[in-house]
């Protein structure tokens, strides 16, 4: 069973930090890439970081240089270090598990494809 789910998400203030973690199962961790979205109300979702199973990593150009993705093979989690945040990074946060080099993933990934958790809120105050 393919399984992913995400937490983390927290309110904090602009120039703030947060981890968000992408926590799968082994079926899923060995056999998927992971990506992680967002979202917010009335946009469609956003690919903003994935890391593939050789260690490829791609970025949404406006998260680069505030990011980074990584993963831990013992704990099959994937996390999101996220930095310099601002309000605009304001979101709902989604982790998928889909198949696809890590660019591919973040560029052209959409809901309804791939295995999607339930999502964790990151709110950014100004």
């Amino acid at each position: 069973q393919v399984q992913v789910e995400e937490s983390g998400g927290a309110s904090v203030h602009a120039g703030g930090s947060l981890r968000l973690s992408c926590t799968a199962n082994e079926y899923t961790y060995s056999r998927y890439n992971i990506g992680w979205f967002r979202q917010v109300p009335g946009k469609a979702r956003q690919g903003v970081a994935a890391v593939d199973d050789e260690g490829g990593t791609a970025y949404a150009d406006d998260v680069k240089g505030r990011f980074i993705i990584s993963r831990d093979n013992a704990s099959y989690t994937v996390y999101l270090q996220m930095n310099s945040l601002e309000p605009e990074d304001t979101a709902m946060y989604y982790c998928a598990a889909a198949r696809g080099d890590a660019s591919w993933i973040v560029h052209n990934l959409k809901a309804g494809f791939g295995y999607w958790g339930q999502g964790t809120q990151v709110t950014v105050f100004s």
